[in-house]
């Protein structure tokens, strides 16, 4: 698999510390979004206005029609406050409130501009709708037996059902890895996958700040494993909550793991907010989402994360060895 390089992707070979000041240019936000995403949901409000056309032409007058723009709508508004908590939440608690307060250093210096906020916001917002779209899907997937929903009893006293929550955490970072690295091919790169990494310094807005091709690949993930792996609702829903929450905290923008973590078997399989971090700046490197195996397993963790993780976290104890003093 050819890998796209940080070169080719018009960036530098170079590892640097991100602690140099950086020339910031005002660039169009709102035009090139629209460009990018008004044909794919465009196509997404065609089909869907086809398909509905279809139902009431040849007098179908099917329920799983009928009902697909309320499944389409809950899951949008439901998607929308699962990102606005998350995401606005950790903003206001590390950008507004902590920062101030010197007890967390920010891994990079300098932190991202308003401009590159906004065009977070916009591109995860427009993947919000991807992902009600494959909710749809799910929802038909359901109705017509092809997935493996089940119902009743108390799910939290049955061991299939936390096992289901660990398999589909686990399925979902191998997803994630390899589709990853699938978009890190030249061609997909360019068409797809730079839209997320005009974050050069994300914030946890860029949550899901996706190409439409992208937020596709991700969502379908769940009515893929739904195929043969039975699941509770509430399977989905502990798995979406440690998905956001993963997702803010790498692009977070702070290190929340001790300065210990990289140091120890027992922890440092699991990713760090500096992985992904380093990730937006050097590009052919650190590609998991959850847990590190796959990039210890196949060698693409960056040479220097652990230097850079030690960097980091050491500025946060010196703060707080100042502080007591």
């Amino acid at each position: 698999m050819s890998i796209v390089s940080e070169r080719s992707a018009g960036q530098d070979d170079r590892w640097e510390r991100p602690d140099r000041p950086q020339a910031k240019k005002s660039k169009p936000i709102f035009r090139p979004f629209l460009r990018t995403v008004a044909p794919w949901l465009g196509g997404l409000f065609l089909l869907a206005v086809i398909i509905s056309a279809a139902d009431w032409a040849l007098g179908w007058n099917l329920q799983v029609i009928s009902r697909a723009r309320t499944v389409f709508a809950a899951v949008y508004l439901t998607n929308l406050i699962r990102y606005v908590v998350a995401a606005g939440g950790a903003f206001l608690l590390f950008y507004v409130v902590l920062r101030k307060t010197g007890w967390l250093t920010p891994i990079q210096k300098n932190l991202a501009a308003a401009s590159d906020m906004r065009r977070e916001v916009f591109y995860s917002i427009a993947s919000l709708a991807v992902f009600a779209g494959v909710g749809v899907l799910v929802y038909w997937g359901k109705v017509a037996g092809v997935l493996q929903f089940y119902y009743g009893g108390n799910p939290l006293t049955q061991p299939y059902f936390w096992f289901s929550v660990v398999a589909m955490i686990v399925i979902h970072d191998a997803w994630f890895y390899w589709t990853h690295r699938l978009l890190h091919t030249k061609l997909l790169y360019a068409k797809v996958h730079r839209i997320h990494h005009l974050s050069h310094n994300p914030t946890p807005w860029a949550a899901f700040a996706f190409h439409p091709v992208e937020a596709f690949v991700q969502a379908i993930v769940l009515p893929l494993t739904a195929i043969f792996m039975p699941m509770h609702p509430l399977t989905v829903i502990f798995w979406m909550l440690y998905m956001t929450g993963m997702n803010v905290f790498g692009h977070l923008g702070f290190e929340l793991f001790p300065r210990w973590f990289l140091r120890s078997r027992l922890s440092n399989w699991h990713n760090t907010g500096v992985h992904h971090n380093m990730h937006h700046r050097c590009v052919s490197s650190n590609f998991g989402l959850y847990f590190n195996l796959w990039d210890q397993w196949f060698g693409t963790n960056h040479p220097d994360y652990q230097a850079e993780f030690e960097r980091v976290t050491a500025g946060r104890a010196n703060s707080a060895s100042e502080d007591a003093d």
